[in-house]
């Protein structure tokens, strides 16, 4: 029997909450967790356990030399993203970690940033039965206005707890 997973409980939990709230309360858990994410201000907006989505607006923090989203906060986003669902679906005994980032940046982001990560089912049930293994998450970056500035590959890797 797997074991439980808090954050997955956490999560359940929150989701139960209006959706102004659930954002508020898993985002400030996130950010107190992934300190790099706290301080670019990464925002959560919603899950349903299978996938996630993030934000990152343009902020001056974040921007480059010209005033757009730099690209190490887009690969912190996908990281973020494809980790914390990766992270959602593990039993409790289980240790999450990024094995490969792939990143190809193909045009130019305008305005924020939304990301959303996604497992199908096999992979959830692969997690949730094998003690250790690796899953391609799927990432999905788009921009303010519905470009997709970033193709991401995301390889999690899991291993047991010790």
């Amino acid at each position: 029997m797997a074991v439980k997973n808090p954050l997955r409980q956490f999560v359940d939990k929150v989701n139960q909450y209006p959706g102004w709230l659930s954002r508020f309360l898993m985002t400030s858990v996130f950010r107190h967790k992934v300190k790099l994410a706290g301080t670019a201000k990464v925002e959560i907006l919603r899950t349903d356990g299978k996938s996630v989505t993030f934000l990152q607006r343009n902020r001056r923090k974040v921007q480059n030399h010209i005033g757009t989203v730099h690209a190490a906060a887009m690969a912190l986003l996908a990281e973020s993203a494809s980790g914390f669902i990766v992270g959602i679906n593990l039993p409790g005994d289980k240790l999450p970690l990024i094995k490969t980032m792939n990143l190809n940046y193909v045009k130019r982001c305008q305005d924020d940033i939304t990301v959303e990560a996604s497992l199908s089912e096999e992979q959830i049930a692969l997690m949730q039965q094998e003690p250790k293994g690796e899953v391609n998450v799927k990432v999905t970056i788009t921009d303010g206005v519905g470009i997709v500035p970033l193709e991401a590959e995301m390889i999690w890797a899991w291993v047991p707890k010790n």
